[in-house]
């Protein structure tokens, strides 16, 4: 991906701190030339105190934009605390936080990572265990995982073998077996891909990567109906749509379909690394360490107390401040106003969303077009 470079002159600090970073990081990131030093509310700040409109909030994750008081005020808090014990012991926000997401989502059990890929790994693994207590016509138990072309659940392996876009696989074989991708929104290519070694379906109710891409009515509840029949596990990855974006807490609440397992990321940490598998109570076992005795899937950080105190704080704001029913009735009006915008700039192909989270696909075919591609779009934008 090439970065463009904006029309702003880049001033000493920033260019300071560009060559500092070339020394010392990896460039894995295409980043524009702009360092950000702070952010209020919707709005972020450079070096020389250009102000910016942010309306990329941080990859979503920034739901309630930057520098929110009561979000400082609880971080703040805890930290004067405890930080971190690990997952030995018992910890206030960790439970504030799980019944938080039980009580907007769904009664369930949660489990706490750092990431969206991390959660999704964690929901590979508990399908996979699944599909050794539960084997049916598979002797060697079921363990394969079916999700969706143009999806995105994350760069861990697993995850990164659910992920249906050859780029993100290239280079890193061989991968785990036993993923299969079928067209999003097409249950009989669904059906069509299950076979006796078949254990669960991953996928994001409404695709976020692959371009805000929305479902047909009955898709969801048709994706339950086949789990159901075969006895598979069917996986909400909300990394993207949760959290409010949407309009809903979570965005399978739009076709009220409920889920064996859903993923959370970005937004449920507000900025801080934050991950969830929240399961159905009848699966917990699977993750119980007195199943076998021992942990069967773990990790050091998840779940710190600071983390934590974010999470449950972003629900209690949330919910406080209708901020999702909020989401909702914006979200409609940036979709009639760019839907309006699109019919006089032939540019804009198509708008498409729920809530506010849109996706505005673009057509650079048209001659009188004065724009090539996303980059030149953006750098008007900066």
């Amino acid at each position: 991906m090439e970065v463009p470079q904006t029309d702003t002159t880049i001033d000493a600090f920033t260019q300071q701190l560009i060559e500092r970073h070339d020394r010392s990081m990896s460039n894995n990131y295409a980043r524009y030339p702009i360092a950000l030093v702070r952010g209020q509310g919707v709005f972020l700040y450079d070096a020389t105190g250009r102000e910016y409109l942010d309306l990329f909030a941080g990859f979503g994750a920034g739901v309630l934009g930057h520098s929110h008081p009561d979000l400082v005020a609880a971080v703040t808090e805890q930290a004067q605390k405890l930080w971190h014990v690990g997952n030995l012991f018992h910890t206030k926000p960790q439970v504030l936080a799980a019944e938080a997401i039980s009580r907007h989502g769904f009664e369930g059990r949660s489990y706490f990572c750092h990431s969206g890929a991390d959660a999704n790994v964690a929901a590979i693994k508990l399908a996979r265990l699944y599909g050794q207590t539960h084997k049916r016509q598979a002797p060697n138990g079921r363990y394969k995982i079916i999700s969706t072309l143009n999806s995105f659940h994350g760069r861990l392996f697993g995850a990164m073998e659910a992920t249906g876009q050859p780029k993100v696989h290239d280079g890193f074989g061989p991968l785990v077996p036993g993923h299969i991708h079928v067209p999003f929104n097409d249950i009989s290519a669904v059906r069509n891909a299950i076979d006796a070694e078949t254990i669960a379906i991953l996928v994001e109710p409404i695709q976020g990567e692959g371009g805000v891409n929305i479902p047909d009515d009955t898709y969801l509840a048709e994706l339950r109906a086949v789990c159901d029949e075969h006895d598979l596990l069917l996986i909400f990855d909300e990394v993207w749509t949760g959290v409010g974006h949407t309009g809903r807490y979570f965005g399978h609440q739009h076709w009220n379909v409920l889920p064996d397992v859903m993923t959370l990321a970005k937004g449920v940490g507000g900025g801080l690394p934050v991950g969830v598998t929240h399961l159905q109570p009848r699966l917990a076992e699977l993750f119980d360490w007195r199943t076998k005795g021992y942990a069967v899937h773990a990790t050091t950080l998840g779940g710190n107390c600071i983390a934590m105190a974010a999470t449950a704080t972003i629900f209690k704001v949330l919910e406080r401040d209708n901020l999702v029913q909020h989401a909702e009735t914006l979200g409609r009006q940036a979709i009639q106003r760019l839907q309006d915008f699109a019919r006089e700039h032939p540019i804009i192909k198509q708008v498409r969303g729920k809530g506010l989270f849109i996706g505005v696909e673009l057509d650079f075919s048209h001659a009188n077009n004065r724009f090539n591609n996303v980059g030149e779009v953006v750098k008007a934008c900066l």
